[in-house]
């Protein structure tokens, strides 16, 4: 497995633990990415903070992510979530790096290779209202870049014929849980608690 980028601090522990605890409750709990639940049994997800405060830096750890990614065997490390609790806490912002993002796929020739999905606190969808329960598929404790290898992707859509369905699955089961089931899951980050 690569080696962290630093050692982490208490700070970074306690985002790492928070996000585990998203992951286990909301991704793999409510089943809101099948896909989730090997890699984590594995073993195989990849915890990063950033400890970047601004865009540039931010920049440079994804960089420096996907390299190491890339070099990863699949075995030890399948997919990595960076977790950027400094940079990008407003949501708008945080949509403006996306675009960046795609760049930096391209340049570095990984276009094909990697994806990244987004999460953040305050997601919401273009076409969606932002108290909208449906905006909780990709709400996450953090602002969080989910960096997956393309071949990982095909694989387990191969194995779910029904993968297609599952954003539609997963706003019904969001829609079924509603507000208060969310909130009862406590994944929410600290600052966000009792919202």
């Amino acid at each position: 497995m690569p080696a962290p980028a630093t050692i982490p601090t208490p700070r970074d522990e306690a985002l790492v633990a928070a996000t585990r605890k998203w992951l286990q409750r909301a991704v793999i709990g409510l089943n809101l990415c099948p896909f989730a639940r090997g890699v984590h049994a594995k073993g195989q997800v990849r915890y990063v903070v950033s400890a970047a405060q601004d865009v540039t830096a931010l920049l440079d750890d994804l960089e420096r992510e996907l390299k190491l990614l890339v070099a990863a065997r699949p075995e030890e490390v399948d997919t990595t979530l960076l977790i950027t609790p400094e940079v990008l806490t407003e949501f708008a912002d945080f949509v403006d790096f996306l675009d960046l993002i795609e760049v930096v796929l391209r340049t570095q020739g990984l276009a094909g290779v990697l994806q990244v999905a987004s999460f953040h606190p305050d997601y919401v969808f273009a076409d969606a209202e932002p108290d909208d329960i449906a905006n909780y598929t990709n709400r996450a404790p953090y602002p969080t870049l989910h960096l997956i290898r393309e071949a990982s992707l095909a694989r387990a859509a191969a194995a779910f014929p029904d993968a297609a369905d599952i954003y539609q699955r997963n706003i019904e089961t969001l829609r079924r849980l509603g507000l208060e089931g969310w909130q009862a899951l406590e994944v929410d980050a600290p600052r966000r608690a009792g919202r």
